[in-house]
């Protein structure tokens, strides 16, 4: 198994302590696991099924909590299958999405035809790729990037969000560890032999904004995630994929692991746990 090498952090630069960590947390991925493949047309399509129950609760509070008109325009980075551009278009003028990719674009403008959103408009890049002179349309009266910072160099991806806003730059990110990384932790060292590393939290976020200048604002807010499964064998597929548990050791492991956290509902299998995210908002720093 090969592994990447990873910097050492010796900076009071926050941005750096972020680099290092997501460098780390880049290093704990395995080549082999295909889940996270959001060209993949399978992987898009498992994720977007669980979104539509699963995340609804997220969904309105995150929606109910964005200070919108008809007239507002909305971009929003990371935008997956359109989990918010779908309810959120026909509440605003227009809503531009950046997603990389390729199966969650082609999911995202399925449904937006199937329920006749005419108002969103596409930008398939990583947002560290974008010319906001070229890919963009601004300035956006709201700004959005809910759970999608995985980028190296935050403090450049942050300017660039507030150079393209008019208004609000709204943040969502993890505040500490969620459900499917807390499995990881539990399961990555019996079962390779190496920890698994954690990426950088909503406390790194904060401190690059502030030392750039931008003193936001933050709240609290429950994330809960659930794995819903039509049976056990599907279930223990899924998560020996995602795990990459090869050996019949290892997926004995995960099986022990797995089996205290199962219920059962409606004829199916769910695994579920629950964690806090942060909305972190500013108005931008032009005003």
């Amino acid at each position: 198994m090969s592994r990447k090498t990873v910097p050492t952090c010796t900076a009071s630069d926050w941005n750096e302590v972020w680099k290092y960590q997501q460098a780390r947390h880049e290093s704990s991925k395995l080549p082999e696991d295909k889940t996270h493949n959001w060209n993949n047309r399978e992987s898009a399509e498992r994720y977007d099924a669980n979104s539509r129950s699963e995340y609804d609760a997220r969904i309105r509070m995150t929606l109910d909590g964005l200070t919108v008109t008809r007239g507002s325009r909305v971009l929003d980075i990371g935008a997956g299958p359109g989990t918010l551009a779908i309810p959120l278009a026909p509440r605003v003028s227009s809503v531009t999405v950046v997603e990389p990719g390729a199966g969650m674009v082609s999911l995202l403008k399925e449904r937006a035809a199937r329920e006749g959103i005419a108002t969103i408009r596409c930008v398939q890049k990583r947002w560290e790729e974008v010319d906001p002179g070229q890919d963009l349309t601004g300035p956006y009266d709201v700004v959005i990037a809910s759970l999608s910072l995985t980028m190296e160099d935050i403090r450049a991806s942050l300017q660039k969000m507030d150079a393209v806003a008019q208004g609000m730059v709204c943040l969502y990110w993890f505040a500490d560890m969620p459900f499917w990384e807390k499995m990881h932790a539990d399961l990555w060292e019996p079962l390779h032999g190496t920890p698994y590393y954690s990426g950088p939290k909503a406390d790194c976020l904060f401190n690059v904004l502030y030392q750039m200048g931008i003193y936001p604002d933050v709240e609290m807010m429950p994330l809960d995630k659930e794995y819903r499964f039509s049976s056990r064998e599907d279930m223990e597929t899924f998560f020996n994929q995602r795990f990459n548990a090869q050996s019949v050791e290892q997926q004995e492991i995960v099986h022990q692991y797995l089996a205290p956290l199962i219920r059962v509902e409606g004829g199916g299998i769910v695994i579920s746990g629950n964690s806090t995210f942060a909305k972190i908002w500013w108005k931008n720093s032009k005003d």
